[in-house]
């Protein structure tokens, strides 16, 4: 937590505590490379599971693979939880991560919003991202973002969760 220091009556220091710094830290040192790929985990409002729900889940799915949500990007895989999902994408020459990742989520709460009926923001504004290094194995990330499922104890085998995606398979 961020702290400031005040002075008390007596000249002594005194701690001011501050909320923490919010979406704005997740944003401080981010670039956007051409050609590099970044694993993005975004969650809903509050954590809301707005894609418990079958038909609700299936129309965010679906904007995940479109080309004009992605532009020049690539999903190389994907997986959509209840409250939250993980994006692993290639970045192109033209879009900027910020954009990408602003058009998933923009284009699946229009579709999700429109099937139930309901209006204003379904993700948070803030998003997680980590760069891939060079050395680090794209299938093992995939696979790391396939089994969310299976560790969230949601199913007992990877192909029985509907909601993901991968170029590999």
């Amino acid at each position: 937590m961020l702290k400031t220091l005040t002075e008390t009556k007596q000249g002594a220091p005194a701690r001011q505590q501050h909320k923490p710094p919010g979406h704005r830290a997740l944003r401080r040192g981010r670039i956007s490379l051409p050609g590099h790929v970044y694993l993005v985990t975004a969650a809903t409002v509050k954590r809301r599971r707005f894609f418990q729900q079958f038909d609700a889940a299936c129309a965010a799915c679906r904007s995940f693979e479109d080309s004009r949500t992605l532009g020049d990007a690539c999903m190389l895989a994907w997986v959509l939880m209840p409250d939250h999902g993980h994006w692993l994408i290639r970045l192109g020459g033209k879009t900027s991560l910020d954009q990408v990742v602003n058009h998933l989520k923009s284009a699946s709460a229009r579709s999700v919003n429109r099937l139930i009926g309901r209006q204003g923001a379904l993700w948070q504004r803030a998003y997680h991202d980590h760069a891939l290094r060079a050395e680090e194995n794209l299938r093992q990330a995939a696979r790391y973002i396939i089994a969310n499922p299976l560790r969230a104890g949601l199913v007992k085998r990877v192909g029985d969760y509907p909601f993901w995606n991968a170029v590999w398979v």
